[in-house]
């Protein structure tokens, strides 16, 4: 019997965010393993479809082949409680959970309500429910009702990456990356940054920032305000090459974000042996381990103070990157993370 499965996510999946590249990487190693996968765009208005949008996905959703797997992408599903019971009947559905959509910094706490419980609703309705690390596993079960027993964790994999190259100038160069939206927390990070300003480092910060114009202007605004145009350079989305070209030439990676489902991007810094400096929000402190130093979200003063330690003593980075290095070698494969992925299918289909 061919192996099929219709992978359904939310507008293009080329766009460069963590989520996406976690469902292209999958994609493309299910086929790998002999898999038919069929990738449907049901719409880029998620996770705020208005109601004709919404209709018109549920409209796709149902014309797929019932015989074959449906999974659909969290940032969709978890707004599509009103139509995931049908789908329920009539598909062997899964639901891919990278985050709880609720728990996205800046929501209005009656927003957030409303989202927690559409996603709970929907979650509620699917033979297995896939998401990316135990802690948003731990979330899915105390806060949305989902049996531990139809949850399965898949973490992403890593590719392999050379061993970054330390700067020999006496200036710290640190990167961050991910999408320029509130919950990275890069405006705690201008905020710490502006605390070190006299110590010899530069900044880069990789991420689109066309997700929340507003958000994007308010933080050049911070980075000019803070005195720190020099030092703080917004590169926005780049090629897959320069990206791997920015960690390779970094000395440590620094992330305030305010919850992670996971971490990819600090899982490459971990695979090219950096040093991190990490908030704990979300999965963060069990992606980071002992490859950097943890402090809490939202706190621009213990942000900086972390960042002091890391940048004016060399002693520390090399404990920090002996330690990455070592972790690197544990992180799990895109192989891996796809069989995990194909073990949940074959036990719906």
């Amino acid at each position: 019997m061919t192996k099929r499965l219709t992978f359904a996510v939310p507008g293009d999946l080329a766009t460069p965010t963590g989520g996406y590249a976690y469902d292209r990487r999958v994609v493309v190693e299910l086929r790998k393993q002999g898999w038919h996968v069929d990738v449907l765009n049901i719409g880029d208005s998620f996770p705020r479809p208005s109601a004709s949008e919404l209709a018109k996905a549920r409209s796709i959703l149902t014309q797929t082949p019932t015989e074959v797997p449906l999974v659909i992408d969290g940032l969709a599903f978890g707004v599509m409680d009103e139509c995931a019971n049908s789908l329920a009947q009539s598909h062997a559905l899964v639901a891919l959970v990278h985050h709880p959509l609720a728990l996205e910094t800046g929501l209005a706490p009656k927003d957030a309500a409303i989202l927690a419980a559409s996603e709970r609703v929907a979650l509620a309705q699917v033979r297995h429910t896939i998401t990316t690390s135990a802690p948003t596993a731990d979330i899915l079960t105390s806060d949305y009702d989902v049996a531990p027993d139809k949850i399965t964790v898949a973490p992403p994999g890593n590719d392999p990456m050379p061993p970054a190259i330390p700067s020999t100038d006496g200036i710290c160069r640190l990167l961050t990356v991910g999408s320029i939206v509130p919950r990275k927390g890069y405006d705690v990070l201008i905020e710490a940054m502006a605390q070190i300003a006299g110590l010899p480092w530069r900044l880069t910060i990789i991420g689109d920032p066309t997700r929340d114009l507003k958000f994007t202007s308010a933080l050049k605004e911070a980075v000019k305000r803070a005195g720190l145009s020099e030092k703080v350079s917004l590169a926005g989305s780049v090629s897959d090459e320069a990206l791997a070209t920015a960690y390779g030439y970094s000395d440590a990676f620094v992330t305030a974000s305010h919850f992670e489902g996971y971490g990819m991007a600090v899982t490459t810094a971990i695979a090219c042996g950096l040093p991190i400096v990490a908030t704990s929000g979300g999965a963060l402190a069990q992606t980071v381990g002992g490859a950097g130093l943890l402090v809490a979200p939202n706190d621009a003063t213990a942000l900086a103070n972390a960042l002091r330690s890391v940048i004016a003593d060399a002693m520390v980075r090399d404990r920090l990157r002996a330690n990455s290095l070592e972790a690197g070698k544990l992180l799990p494969t895109w192989s891996e993370t796809a069989t995990c992925f194909a073990t949940v299918i074959e036990s719906v289909r």
